[in-house]
């Protein structure tokens, strides 16, 4: 499925009164994981700044030990503190990567802004060296202004 078909899905989500806004993030964390080949892992992290801290949220794929990650560390710390989407085409050329599994050879970050301030981000996964191109990013940022509408 292309990510121009994907966005009237990912709307419907999040515009969906019946759901919570948890199953509403799981919901878009499974649409894209089941719809693009090369999204392994997919999941949401919130962010604390009174701790400086990012707390996973619903996610999709193999479980992880990283459920709460300090500002600065790794590519979402990194990405909390920048404000910036992050692609990393090889998580083994990346010094300040936290590694999940061996199996990840890619990442992609995106903040989630609302009312300005990012206050988390989706981070996607990938067991393919240098897959994600700027339409991901374009895309997840498009997912993220849908999902920033739930809060």
């Amino acid at each position: 499925m292309t990510f121009q078909e994907l966005q009237p899905k990912v709307t419907e989500i999040t515009i969906n009164t019946t759901l919570s806004r948890d199953e509403k993030l799981m919901a878009v964390c499974e649409l894209l994981r089941n719809s693009i080949s090369y999204y392994n892992w997919v999941g949401f992290y919130f962010a604390n700044h009174k701790t400086k801290t990012l707390h996973l949220g619903p996610y999709v794929g193999a479980e992880t030990d990283h459920t709460v990650i300090p500002f600065g560390k790794g590519i979402c710390g990194q990405v909390a503190v920048s404000n910036q989407n992050f692609v990393v085409p090889d998580v083994a050329a990346q010094d300040n990567y936290i590694a999940c599994s061996f199996t990840v050879k890619s990442e992609i970050v995106v903040p989630l802004f609302v009312d300005g301030e990012n206050i988390g981000q989706i981070d996607i996964d990938s067991h393919v060296i240098d897959p994600f191109t700027e339409e991901d990013e374009r895309f997840l940022e498009f997912v993220n202004q849908q999902v920033a509408s739930v809060f």
